[in-house]
């Protein structure tokens, strides 16, 4: 299976057929460009996963943003850069001491039930997702929020926080409405102030349809106008035969799809979006004294030659990096990735005997059926190195609740385009794919990790985050082997602009061409 996602979660455990597709197919494939209805384009989109929830407090950002930005506005938005852009918000301004940031809400918003938008329904939802059992990632330096007046809000801090506002952006300020919070029905009844509403035509997990509101505050936006959403429910051939079969105008698209993508006419779109390799959660070798070992590391990291799992796992829709920042973006340095690259498995051999540990050892990791794909490189590498590995099997849905009691495993982790939330969730934060960070055994490291987060913003805290990336990385604190692309095959009048860090746009990424 050659399938990207989100942290782990957004490959299913088993493809599952498509139980529904949007209706209409005229068999020319992917809507021939012919994509204009009544009122607008029409924009039928065939989706990788199911909505996790119309809730944005328990939603994930992966595969949920075109579900979530038809029904809700944000306060932020994001561009492709990974920076904040106005949405509810229309401007906001960060104090001299970083702990309170001030935002000026629009007057002209209104939730579908006809309530305005104002600052006491913006402090509620504020209030609400900083409680989210997920979207109070984004809060956790927030003390308070206050209503300055009907249209401005303010965030105060406990201590700065360089990440608030990209995950703001990314999908973690949706506004809701405030009875909706009340009543505790977001997750099944959502009710925002977004360009559309859920029709009541709408299959749960096989089709969602939307209304477009005509007099959204950004309606000229929004051009579509039917939109429609299938999930696919992980099953990447559904999604490419409905292209083919004119049933979508949009999919979230494999290397197959890609590749027939220009004989076929359509727009392909496609941005490194996670990494893929072996990530070491026991770095100080309290489960495998092995892995406490630098050299060790480094053998792991010199033994895999990302150049050939590119071009045979991922049919070279990627990157060949050894770094857990994204290609081409801020804090990753290309002179970095001759360290492991090209891959010398005579070298790691004598970085292992140096070890002492020239016969090799024992290690047990996970597997799960999305990542068998490269088990075979792993076992004949393994079995060159001397290291004799035994996988325990589980369901991919179990997966993600025991990678942590083991001290590696088969990561495809999304990455951010914001190289401080990298420096957060790769590197300082424990995570569940990061349980145990490592830190305090390494004090050169997290001395590192404090100058970043205590550098000015911009080039200074840039040129801070590359000293971590370089100590990180010679010291193969991960073992990459290459950078994946998420691809988003359209017909030939639609064009999307994918975002690290998000599996697949919102509704503000994808637009009419022409």
């Amino acid at each position: 299976m050659k399938k990207t996602l989100m942290g782990l979660a957004a490959v299913a455990a088993a493809a599952l057929a498509l139980t529904a597709c949007a209706g209409g197919s005229d068999g020319s494939g992917g809507g021939g460009g012919e994509g204009q209805a009544e009122g607008g384009t029409q924009l039928r989109i065939g989706n990788f996963l199911d909505v996790t929830s119309w809730d944005p407090s328990s939603a994930d950002i992966g595969f949920d943003g075109p579900y979530l930005s038809a029904i809700y506005d944000p306060l932020l938005a994001i561009n492709d850069k990974g920076e904040p852009q106005p949405a509810l918000a229309t401007q906001w301004e960060t104090s001299e001491d970083f702990l309170t940031i001030t935002l000026d809400i629009r007057t002209d918003a209104k939730f579908s039930t006809g309530t305005p938008v104002d600052a006491d329904a913006v402090v509620k939802s504020l209030e609400y997702l900083k409680d989210g059992i997920r979207s109070n990632e984004a809060y956790q330096k927030v003390d308070s929020f206050e209503k300055v007046d009907d249209d401005t809000v303010a965030i105060h801090l406990t201590e700065r926080d360089d990440t608030i506002l990209y995950f703001m952006g990314l999908g973690r300020s949706y506004v809701m409405d405030p009875e909706a919070i009340d009543a505790g029905t977001l997750a099944e009844t959502p009710v925002g102030s977004g360009p559309y509403t859920l029709s009541a035509d709408s299959i749960p997990g096989a089709e969602y349809k939307f209304d477009k509101v005509a007099d959204h505050w950004a309606a000229a936006d929004f051009a579509f106008d039917p939109l429609v959403i299938t999930p696919a429910n992980g099953d990447p051939t559904a999604l490419l035969n409905g292209m083919e079969g004119g049933q979508f105008d949009l999919i979230y698209g494999d290397p197959t799809g890609v590749e027939m993508a220009p004989e076929k006419g359509w727009n392909v779109s496609s941005d490194v979006a996670t990494w893929n390799g072996l990530q070491i959660t026991d770095r100080t070798g309290e489960m495998v004294p092995a892995l406490g070992d630098k050299r060790v590391r480094q053998a792991l990291n010199l033994a895999f030659s990302g150049e050939d799992l590119l071009a045979s796992v991922r049919q070279g829709i990627g990157a060949v990096t050894n770094q857990v920042f994204p290609d081409g973006g801020a804090g990753n340095l290309p002179e970095l990735n001759s360290l492991y690259e090209p891959a010398n498995i005579e070298e790691a051999k004598k970085l292992l005997a140096e070890a002492g540990y020239a016969d090799g050892f024992d290690v047990t990791m996970p597997m799960a059926g999305p990542f068998q794909a490269w088990q075979p490189t792993i076992e004949q590498v393994f079995g060159e190195l001397g290291i004799r590995v035994t996988f325990d099997e589980y369901q991919f849905q179990d997966y993600m609740g025991n990678v942590g009691n083991y001290p590696m495993f088969v990561a495809v982790l999304a990455m951010d385009s914001n190289p401080v939330a990298t420096v957060e969730r790769q590197i300082a934060n424990p995570q569940w794919y990061n349980p145990r960070t490592g830190l305090d055994a390494h004090p050169e490291i997290q001395a590192q990790v404090d100058a970043v987060f205590s550098a000015e913003p911009g080039d200074a805290q840039i040129a801070e985050i590359e000293k971590l990336n370089t100590m990180v990385t010679e010291e193969a604190w991960f073992a990459v082997w290459l950078q994946s692309n998420n691809s988003y095959v359209s017909a030939a009048n639609i064009e999307v602009q994918p975002v690290v860090g998000m599996m697949f746009p919102t509704l503000r990424q994808i637009s009419v061409v022409g």
